[in-house]
């Protein structure tokens, strides 16, 4: 499954969060992304040589972020960009998550 191909899509407050096993099977689509004990969120920790390109990273993520309409949280730091992904709408996981965390990957 080629999650790059897919575009985010607008979660409603009523919708279902992923359950452990369905974010468990979704992860195997993505590299190196850690899945939270129960679920909630999954994040990466990317690292640099310098300050700058943390920065131009993060920078990279903005415009593809926005264009999905799915934004995640960063932490900012001297060679490194720690970005975690949750759907604040529902809670917990949804296929925007992974979708988001395939085309950061892609970045690099």
């Amino acid at each position: 499954m080629d999650l790059t191909q897919k575009k985010c899509v607008a979660c409603e407050g009523g919708a279902k969060p992923m359950t452990p096993m369905e974010a468990g099977a979704m992860s195997k689509h993505i590299n190196g992304w850690t899945l939270a004990r129960g679920a909630k969120n999954i994040s990466k920790r990317f690292k640099f040589k310098n300050f700058v390109e943390a920065m131009e990273f993060a920078n990279k993520i903005t415009p593809i972020a926005e264009s999905e309409g799915h934004h995640p949280d960063l932490s900012i730091g001297w060679g490194r960009v720690e970005v975690e992904l949750t759907t604040h709408a529902i809670g917990g996981l949804s296929e925007n998550d992974f979708i988001l965390a395939a085309k950061i990957d892609k970045v690099l």
